[in-house]
């Protein structure tokens, strides 16, 4: 039981929530691991893009351990360790593109992590739910911040307040999802768009979805001018000059990351 990860020599890692005899629930011991995962992802320039899923073909992930997580809780002083264990969903900046390969119960912490990442391909007997208020709890981790950015308002609420679960061609109705598979397509499918990201150039990767993103919280006057910015920073990289020529001489760019 652990949280795998794998570093391909395409850039492409792969991060795998390895604890199929408990659906991948995870416990305090997993977040940290997982914690780590992200961190190396964000800090090793030999990842361009990242895979997230499941061991085994019932489960995503459904967040947290309730015997673990939700019955031991945390210290009050613990509330205010606010970098300690960072996660995606939970606020650590990771600038690579990452791409969720849903193959189960996306439910709970599940979800939240889903909302955090920016590709999703579903199997197509994948199930998501946001229930912690069926359990007397809130989902955490950005589940109420983001849910609304993601969704229609009348619908984002209807999964938020009802934890009910929607089944994979919902998700995919709602834009929730990218694409829908079957279950035996599902990682060749997320390698698929990961090789096709991972083919472009790293840098220009990760300033596109940092200004995308942030572009959220900027009016249109500063995004336009932070997005100027960082195109004239590109500029003066090796890949900006790596791009037009290999498009000049009809050939594949081979990009640095410089």
């Amino acid at each position: 039981m652990s949280i795998d990860f794998e570093l391909r020599d395409d850039g492409i890692a792969i991060i795998t929530m390895n604890r199929p005899d408990q659906l991948n629930a995870l416990d305090h011991d997993h977040y940290e691991a997982l914690s780590k995962a992200w961190q190396r992802v964000r800090d090793d320039n030999d990842v361009v893009c990242a895979i997230v899923t499941g061991a085994g073909e019932r489960s995503f992930t459904t967040g947290a351990d309730i015997k673990n997580v939700l019955t031991n809780p945390d210290e009050l002083s613990e509330m205010w360790i606010t970098q300690r264990d960072q996660l995606l969903n939970r606020g650590l900046e990771v600038w690579k593109p990452i791409i969720a390969a849903i193959n189960g119960y996306c439910l709970g912490g599940g979800m939240t992590m889903l909302f955090a990442t920016d590709i999703r391909i579903a199997a197509d007997h994948a199930s998501f739910g946001l229930s912690e208020v069926k359990r007397g709890v809130v989902p955490a981790n950005g589940g109420t911040q983001r849910v609304l950015s993601q969704l229609p308002y009348a619908i984002g609420m209807e999964l938020l307040l009802s934890g009910d679960r929607w089944d994979a061609e919902t998700a995919a109705k709602w834009g929730l999802i990218n694409k829908v598979v079957p279950a035996d397509q599902l990682m060749d499918t997320a390698l698929e768009y990961a090789s096709r990201i991972a083919a472009n150039a790293p840098l220009a990767l990760q300033a596109a979805k940092e200004l995308a993103i942030r572009a959220r919280e900027m009016d249109i006057t500063t995004g336009l001018r932070v997005e100027a910015l960082a195109q004239r920073l590109l500029k003066f990289t090796e890949d900006a000059k790596e791009g037009p020529a290999a498009f000049k001489e009809k050939r594949t760019p081979k990009f640095k990351g410089k």
